[in-house]
């Protein structure tokens, strides 16, 4: 411990020993000094003891998450927007729930581990509670937005940080979230964090009033502001009201408004009447619609306390609200999504979150093991949304030369480069305009071009090589890859702002060995169409062959390291070979039965995936020596083994570079693995 939590501490006994007007406390707000009185008499917590932050694991991480689900993907934008203010200064943004546990973050993984130590992460709990004096905890305590600034903190573990913090309250006027903004040391004075302070008020307001109109987007919405001149982009009330009048819901400032006026003192808003709180019949609400010149959509709030301008908007004049929104029970998976799935409930509950983010602007990433789905899995998404008439583009980062990937993805004029034809090419970005542009093994895109799709993402816009102007372009954008991403940017090879502005809803795809709907899946491929390449009438009165009880039990007990691909390429070559419309054991590819009777292999050590799934860095000699075996069973031939375990060529190369797997006929100075043709 240090002289500064030394004297840190005593000045906080001195409070807890002599109230709030403690001489060594002089110096701190007021807001700071009652925290402390409450963290000791309330909180019954010890100002000489110093913990840790309190991290939950990820289970009661996700239950806090799944419980507002919907309002963390409407403040994702507020989010990413806030961070871009403040990116590059050593700030993270957080975003809690009304308990304190950090639900949303966004900040610099290349200092990870000491943000994660200093609490400033996913899971972490900052209520007051638990942590003392600080900016979350403090700010849900006392509903107000405020800074707690270095020795402002109550436990001497947290001196070192910065935290500014407002709250988000919900348009029934309760605490729904608290968004936060910290840095792990300043050596500034606390009015260094002003701006701070108006920015994160200002994103707070904006992801308030976002969650408000999206709650009442079936009811009349009345915007209010003391000036006509922001009223229709930037109102500063938000009021609901239903189909009589009555007031229904509000945001913070509105609340703060209405509370104020004489007649309403004391008395609860929600069920107010129109004309409790001002001066205007529910049947004047045709004055004030956008039509309307502002300067003549002047009102008064009731008893003539103040004269705003009013926008009123209608709801649609559409389907009733029990048509339009159905509930949970009512809403059924799109059968593209649903026919992803056989009854695996980890796979269910994707796909159902899935369901509710159709057309839903944010970027989604999958991620998974190689041949898990992740294409699949984005058709379906594309399939089920309103885009699904128009492109869908799939690009494979990893299988794009270098050289190449950039015209292939932003297009170019002619003549722009060495090599450029003498016409334009349109980029696949470009191609994939109005539809779904899915950017398969993302981690593999280099970081040159990194900042490139980043602004694309951005400013949903593309300027082709050699070009001057951007095009603009209106396209839903998933990425898939089966590396651990978080790694690549602690590493410095993918940038966090795009890793960011990709995740805005992860989806986790399970490896088939650990589905409960396997052998479902078994018959969904062996009913499907036989692959392309055979004659149409062939393959439509073709019916599926059956498969053997032994044939079962052998695909039932493969590890699929392959995954889905894996499996698929497997029932084709069977039912290819078998005889009489009866797949038996030896039909079964060669690979597949030498597993089954390899016997004195070790076993691989229980929840360690099999190769080609996401290999981390501390597994990457076990991997090697997989990847070295399989090698050696195909006579190094690596077409080969890239058939057999449903992955490109480019990957296996890569893996093999990465992990320093070279062939014993290769010479010195040449390429580890000569492609086999």
């Amino acid at each position: 411990m240090h002289t500064a939590q030394h004297q840190h501490i005593a000045t906080v006994m001195q409070v807890a020993q002599r109230g709030v007007e403690a001489a060594l406390a002089a110096r701190h707000e007021q807001v700071i000094r009652d925290s402390w009185l409450r963290c000791v008499q309330q909180h019954r917590l010890d100002p000489t003891r110093m913990q840790e932050a309190v991290i939950l694991p990820q289970q009661r991480l996700r239950e806090h998450q799944d419980q507002m689900e919907a309002f963390l993907h409407i403040a994702r934008h507020g989010l990413e927007a806030l961070y871009q203010q403040v990116a590059g200064m050593g700030y993270v943004v957080l975003l809690t729930d009304a308990r304190g546990v950090t639900v949303d973050f966004l900040g610099d993984l290349v200092v990870e581990p000491s943000l994660r130590r200093a609490g400033l992460y996913l899971g972490a709990d900052w209520s007051e509670h638990h942590a003392g004096t600080c900016g979350v905890g403090t700010c849900i305590s006392t509903g107000q937005a405020l800074t707690v600034h270095l020795d402002d903190h109550f436990d001497a573990t947290h001196i070192p940080l910065t935290c500014t913090a407002a709250p988000v309250f919900s348009p029934s006027g309760e605490l729904s979230a608290v968004l936060d903004i910290s840095a792990l040391t300043s050596d500034q004075p606390k009015s260094s964090q002003h701006l701070a302070l108006q920015l994160v008020k200002v994103y707070a307001q904006h992801v308030e009033n976002a969650q408000f109109l999206q709650r009442f987007r079936h009811d009349w919405v009345l915007r209010l502001s003391p000036a006509p001149q922001f009223l229709d982009v930037n109102p500063d009330y938000l009021v609901a009201l239903d189909a009589g009048g009555r007031l229904i819901g509000h945001n913070r400032r509105a609340q703060l408004l209405l509370q104020g006026l004489p007649a309403l003192q004391g008395q609860a808003l929600i069920g107010q009447p129109l004309g409790a709180w001002l001066e205007a019949r529910p049947d004047d609400l045709g004055r004030f619609v956008a039509a309307r010149p502002v300067d003549q959509r002047a009102v008064m709030l009731a008893g003539g306390a103040r004269l705003l301008f009013m926008l009123a908007s209608p709801p649609p004049a559409v389907l009733p609200r029990a048509a339009a929104t159905p509930g949970p029970a009512q809403r059924r998976l799109p059968a593209a999504l649903a026919a992803l799935s056989g009854g695996d409930a980890r796979l269910d509950r994707q796909l159902e979150r899935a369901a509710r983010l159709v057309n839903s602007p944010v970027s989604l990433l999958l991620t998974g093991e190689t041949g898990s789905g992740k294409e699949f899995f984005a058709k379906a998404l594309h399939a089920a949304s309103e885009r699904r008439g128009r492109p869908f583009v799939a690009v494979n980062c990893a299988a794009i030369p270098e050289g190449l990937i950039e015209s292939e993805l932003f297009g170019h004029l002619p003549g722009s480069f060495t090599g450029a034809g003498p016409r334009a090419k349109r980029g696949l970005i470009q191609a994939a305009d109005g539809g779904t542009l899915f950017l398969d093994e993302i981690g593999d895109m280099p970081r040159s071009l990194q900042a490139r799709l980043l602004r694309v993402l951005a400013e949903r816009e593309v300027l082709p090589i050699g070009a001057s102007r951007p095009v603009p372009v209106d396209i839903r954008v998933i990425a898939a890859t089966h590396c651990a991403l978080e790694a690549l940017v602690r590493e410095g090879r993918f940038r966090d702002d795009l890793y960011y502005r990709l995740n805005g809803a992860l989806f986790q795809l399970p490896p088939l060995r650990e589905r409960a709907d396997l052998g479902v899946m078994i018959d969904r491929l062996l009913a499907a169409p036989r692959a392309p390449g055979a004659a149409p009438a062939a393959a439509a009165a073709e019916r599926p062959p059956a498969l053997s009880a032994e044939a079962r039990a052998l695909l039932l007990a493969h590890r699929w390291p392959g995954n889905l691909r894996e499996l698929a390429n497997a029932l084709a070559y069977a039912r290819s070979v078998c005889s009489d419309g009866l797949i038996q054991p030896a039909d079964l590819p060669d690979a597949l039965l030498a597993e089954a009777a390899a016997t004195t292999a070790p076993p691989q050590a229980p929840g360690r995936p099999a190769w080609p799934g996401p290999a981390l860095p501390t597994q990457a000699h076990n991997e090697a020596d997989l990847l070295r075996q399989a090698l050696r069973a195909a006579h190094w031939n690596v077409s080969a083994l890239a058939r057999q375990w449903g992955c490109s060529r480019m990957t296996l190369y890569r893996r093999m570079a990465r992990w320093g797997v070279k062939s014993p006929n290769a010479r010195d100075g040449e390429p580890p693995v000569t492609p086999a043709l």
